[in-house]
């Protein structure tokens, strides 16, 4: 082979003479989301790692995403096996014996990394991290506003019918509503066991919504509020001892796990971390939890959920259906958790609840808490309703796993 021949065939298989037009829109997509992350600093810890494994699984001939191959020959008794194959032995149709030899050939890095999300390991370890981080404490003391992180799923059913009058089947139709809940474990959890074939236009609708909460959410708790609704300060919250902290995941897990054992994975977990951190006597594993494994699980999640998101799963009507669905979704879901803290404070008689943080029900914690917060101080410098909307918040991760358990449940 002389120069001419080799360099002919070199560039013949580079990726520049192989990639596609759909290969080149999702690379743009792709920065597009890394310069979101990084410059614009919108969810960066999760946005980050999805982009880039978007990145990698749409540059051409890279086979970092390739699936497994075993491969079988026909060979006579006196064959020498060679590394990685083994023989397979078979009746003919005559029944006489006939010798294969099989070889499998391992597929890439992100076909493996991305086994964690499809048999459902990362999502639950990540709630076990988010537990561990999280402060049941506002909930237990206004267990009042569990209604309101449960009304914030109004989102997900809502966005199931509309997907389901689109033409999605039910299996389709709940992996899109899941994106209401603002909840992103919880969607891909979901996704990876009723349309995995969904699961990168999903991910990436979801936690763009989450990373967009900031900018999403405030017209819509406005148009559903007076400002002299936006301006109601709320009491103090009481104090709650440690022996109810401890005793709160426990009692949960066990009720919401005998209601819908569909939830055991995500509650168990999220309640397992929440017990870590309350229970005083485990700091060591608390702080792994917290720290060194949810950093290890996102980066692993972040990059296996990307590397779903190929030209020939992204770019079709399909999937700008389910972008539309996903903002309708997290709409309808804050709007539901607005509404019931309106009805609530119409049937006490009086204004205990600032209908703002009903909005925090959509379980982006603890996002949506602090956009309750800001939008609340806006209208009254000296309202401080982050704790409050602590509460929601909390309940709306509990809230979406429970209504992930019913879809799994009645469609999985």
């Amino acid at each position: 082979m002389n120069f001419f021949d080799t360099l002919s065939s070199f560039v013949t298989t580079s990726g520049f003479a192989n990639i596609s037009w759909q290969q080149c829109t999702m690379l743009l997509i792709a920065f597009v989301l890394i310069y979101l992350a990084i410059v614009k600093k919108f969810e960066p810890l999760l946005l980050l790692p999805i982009a880039f494994g978007m990145f990698l699984a749409n540059l051409p001939l890279g086979g970092i995403t390739d699936l497994p191959v075993e491969t079988m020959t026909q060979v006579s008794a006196d064959y020498v096996l060679q590394g990685g194959e083994h023989f397979v032995e078979m009746v003919g149709a005559g029944g006489e014996k006939l010798l294969y030899v099989a070889k499998t050939t391992y597929g890439g890095l992100l076909y493996y990394l991305g086994l964690g999300v499809k048999l459902g390991i990362f999502p639950p370890l990540i709630f076990l991290g988010v537990g561990a981080m999280t402060d049941f404490g506002p909930l237990i003391a206004n267990p009042k506003s569990i209604l309101l992180g449960g009304a914030a799923q109004l989102g997900i059913f809502m966005t199931f019918i509309g997907a389901l009058a689109l033409g999605f089947t039910p299996q389709e139709s709940g992996s899109i509503g899941i994106i209401g809940g603002a909840d992103g474990p919880t969607a891909l959890f979901l996704t990876a066991k009723m349309a995995p074939h969904l699961l990168g236009p999903i991910a990436v609708a979801a936690y763009s919504y989450m990373a967009l909460v900031p900018v999403i959410q405030p017209p819509i708790m406005k148009l559903l509020t007076t400002k002299r609704e936006r301006q109601i300060v709320m009491k103090q919250l009481r104090p709650v001892s440690r022996r109810v902290k401890v005793l709160f995941p426990i009692v949960v897990t066990a009720f919401v796990a005998l209601i819908l054992p569909a939830t055991v994975p995500l509650i168990g977990m999220l309640m397992l971390g929440n017990l870590l951190k309350e229970c005083g006597v485990v700091e060591r594993l608390n702080k792994t939890v917290q720290n060194e494994l949810m950093n290890i699980v996102t980066i692993f999640l972040g990059i296996s959920v990307g590397s779903t998101a190929t030209a020939q799963a992204f770019l079709n009507p399909q999937t700008l259906q389910i972008i539309v669905l996903g903002v309708v979704a997290f709409g309808f879901g804050t709007a539901g958790g607005v509404l019931m803290a309106k009805l609530m404070n119409t049937l006490s008689g009086g204004n205990a609840i600032n209908p703002l943080i009903g909005s925090a029900g959509v379980s982006a914690v603890p996002m949506a808490a602090r956009v309750s917060q800001v939008v609340g101080q806006k209208e009254n410098p000296n309202n401080f309703l982050l704790m409050h909307a602590m509460g929601p918040n909390v309940a709306g991760v509990i809230g979406s796993a429970i209504a992930a358990g019913i879809l799994l449940s009645a469609f999985g």
